[in-house]
């Protein structure tokens, strides 16, 4: 887990609680240590999406530049995926939390569906001769009008009581340390999450077919992003072999949205067109029927290629991972069996030891399921 102490310090003043912008781009207890606890990173990882939310969020707000409102829903959805990662080393208030997370989730996610249509329709229209471009008018200023309506029920999604709440709670944990049901050691927790999560994946991989629903592939895209944060959240702890496969990862999730992009394009595309209340012209309605077809190649194509990004996800990239989580899960055995300090020793160093990649007990040799 990397520190952000050096980030600049966001826009906003603050947000109800103890917590400031300030002090929630600082934490200690990194890099890793054989005391490390599942919590500390847990804890960690929150304030630091915290610090992202506080920065992310008066730019959102003020709506002159997408990507801020892009980055805050990034930071939400990683809230949700750390407080069910860890939600057996968290206090109950935090899990609790994840419902409301979930809410605010689906407020900022329609208003960054229509910023990513308006983007889509510049995207296409940009080589188009004029003529063309005139004719894709009413559409932008149909979405324009939407994305309005959109972003004043996510505005006062943000401003409510609940959400307001919720920053308070996560807010509120940033600031303490909590250790009830937490003392769980890192190099016991993530090892076992990342190994989960994996078969979790290749599972839902393992059920696609030519023929497969959306929501299959929707599945695997959600079991590809948990394995990701499992794996990103113990990427100090896992080394290089996790940077190989975040790298992988990231490939594969990129074809999964670009898929899914399009096919929820089209949708919307269709629901539109079939639409007699929208008043677009034929001219518009024909360049919609052509921005469908080009979004219907975009995903048979990324259907064609997805399993090949599969393979280099599940080939040496994860082996090597596996290989890692095994001396990590080793070296835990190591250190339980370590006999106990003799009187006449020495008192040990009151600094952890840390515990590096490539550092710890080689495993014994065994076969290792796939």
């Amino acid at each position: 887990m990397k520190t952000l102490a050096s980030a600049p310090e966001p826009a906003t003043a603050g947000i109800p609680g103890e917590l400031t912008p300030a002090a929630a781009l600082t934490y200690p207890g990194y890099p890793f240590d054989a005391t490390t606890t599942a919590q500390d990173v847990a804890m960690a990882e929150l304030r630091r999406l915290l610090a992202l939310w506080l920065r992310h969020e008066p730019g959102a707000r003020l709506g002159e530049d997408p990507e801020e409102l892009h980055q805050l829903r990034v930071a939400a959805r990683r809230v949700d995926a750390t407080l069910g990662l860890f939600r057996r080393q968290l206090p109950a208030a935090l899990v609790r939390a994840r419902k409301t997370t979930k809410a605010v989730l689906r407020s900022l996610g329609a208003a960054r569906d229509v910023d990513v249509q308006l983007a889509e329709l510049a995207r296409y229209c940009a080589d188009l001769p004029e003529q063309e471009r005139a004719a894709a008018e009413p559409l932008r200023v149909y979405l324009e009008s939407e994305r309005s309506r959109a972003r004043a029920r996510m505005v006062r999604a943000l401003d409510s009581e609940p959400t307001r709440r919720w920053l308070d709670t996560l807010t509120q944990a940033a600031a303490e340390r909590a250790d009830l049901n937490g003392g769980e050691r890192a190099l016991v927790v993530m090892p076992e999450r990342v190994q989960r999560r994996f078969r979790k994946l290749r599972k839902s991989v393992g059920r696609l077919r030519g023929k497969s629903s959306m929501e299959d592939y929707h599945q695997v895209r959600r079991r590809a992003k948990q394995l990701r944060y499992a794996t990103e959240c113990g990427a100090d702890l896992f080394g290089k072999p996790a940077d190989d496969l975040l790298k992988a990862l990231r490939r594969l999730q990129d074809r999964l949205g670009a898929h899914q992009d399009s096919y929820m394009a089209q949708s919307r595309l269709a629901a539109l067109a079939g639409d007699p209340a929208s008043g677009l012209p034929p001219a518009t309605l024909f360049l919609m029927g052509r921005l469908a077809e080009q979004h219907a190649r975009v995903t048979a194509q990324v259907r064609v290629t997805l399993i090949r990004s599969w393979r280099k996800v599940r080939g040496k990239r994860w082996r090597a991972l596996r290989a890692r989580l095994g001396q990590l899960s080793d070296s835990v055995g190591t250190m339980s069996r370590a006999p106990a300090v003799p009187p006449e020793s020495p008192p040990a160093s009151a600094t952890p030891e840390v515990i590096p990649a490539g550092r710890v007990p080689e495993p014994e040799s065994r076969p290792v399921k796939h």
